[in-house]
This record gives structure tokens, C-alpha cells and sequence, in this order.
């Protein structure tokens, strides 16, 4: 049986150097041809606490056309009402503080949110990205232990050429000497 070091001198050409643990994990999965691929996103759903989603649905959804619209509805119908409809017993009348405190606190509930939102994708793309190393570091090894096949075959196909080249070189041979003398 081949070590998993013989293996990484062998595929890797990386002499004086022990693999890292992922390259390990790898070479073993390419000796025992394993599949390393996985679906990233359900090991990482599976992760998320009852915070987790709540902000990533906050952020999916303050970062939408929907939200946006519907501040702007929202927006329109506070001015209108306070400008126009309530013009001597208006909630919140012109320069609309009480509006002005309202969006201060959303924008400082909302960013947060979406901060926390944005750091956890990161964190998934980085797995996703250590994934993708491993897939194509795998399917680099298994490329070269193809070929490491390939050139054995053309080897003994080579030998085996050169021995019936021989064989008929000897034959040719004797038969030239049995014509020779006549």
C-alpha cells in the first residue's frame, strides 16, 4: 500500500514538504476514491440558529425592491397626511422630526442586522471556497494519477513493441541468412 506521503511526492512534485491536513484529507479521499463533494448549503443551514435567520431574512428583505417601495409608500403617506391632511392638528408637522427619529432608529436596528448578515455569507464563502480547493485540488490528483496510468500503458505498450521488434529482427535475420547463400 502507497502512504499518503508517497502519494503527495508522487501527484504534488512537492518534495521536502509534509501536506497540509486538507491535502491529506484529499490524497486519502483520491487513494480510497471517495467523493469529497457535499452540498455546502445545507451543512451550513443546519448551523444557523433562530438570530441567524431572523437577520438574514431582515436582510433579505430590507435590501429588497419590496421595502423599498413600500418605505416610500409609507413616506409619501406620513408627508401627505401631515402636510395636507392634518394641517392644523398634524401628528408630526413640517420638518417632520418625529419621522426623522423613526428612520435614525430603523437605520440603527437595520444596519446591524445586515452587517451580521453579510458576515455570516462571508464566513459561508469562505467554506465554499475552501470547498472549491478541495474539489478541484481533487480532481487535479486524480488527472495526474490518469496520466501517471496513461504513461504506464504506453510503457509496457513501448516494451512490448521493442520485444515483437526484436522477435521479427531475429526472424528477419535467420531468413536472410538461409537466402544468403544462395
Amino acid at each position: 500500500m502507497v502512504t499518503l506521503d508517497e502519494l503527495a511526492r508522487r501527484w504534488t512534485k512537492r518534495e521536502g514538504r509534509k501536506p497540509t491536513e486538507l491535502e491529506s484529507r484529499i490524497l486519502k479521499s483520491a487513494a480510497e476514491r471517495r467523493s469529497i463533494s457535499r452540498n455546502q448549503n445545507e451543512s451550513f443551514d443546519t448551523r444557523l440558529s433562530m438570530g441567524d435567520r431572523i437577520a438574514d431574512t431582515v436582510a433579505r428583505f430590507g435590501g429588497s425592491w419590496s421595502f423599498i417601495l413600500g418605505f416610500i409608500a409609507f413616506l409619501m403617506v406620513w408627508t401627505i397626511a401631515n402636510t395636507i391632511m392634518l394641517t392644523r392638528d398634524a401628528f408630526d408637522p413640517y420638518p417632520f422630526i418625529f419621522l426623522n427619529l423613526i428612520l435614525s432608529m430603523i437605520a440603527a436596528l437595520q444596519a446591524p442586522v445586515i452587517m451580521m448578515s453579510q458576515n455570516r455569507q462571508s464566513a459561508r464563502d469562505r467554506l465554499e471556497a475552501e470547498h472549491d480547493y478541495a474539489v478541484n485540488l481533487k480532481a487535479e490528483l486524480e488527472i495526474m494519477a490518469l496520466h501517471e496510468k496513461l504513461d504506464e500503458m504506453r510503457d509496457r505498450e513501448i516494451a512490448l513493441l521493442h520485444e515483437s521488434i526484436s522477435r521479427l529482427t531475429t526472424a528477419l535475420e535467420r531468413i536472410e541468412g538461409r537466402l544468403e547463400p544462395r
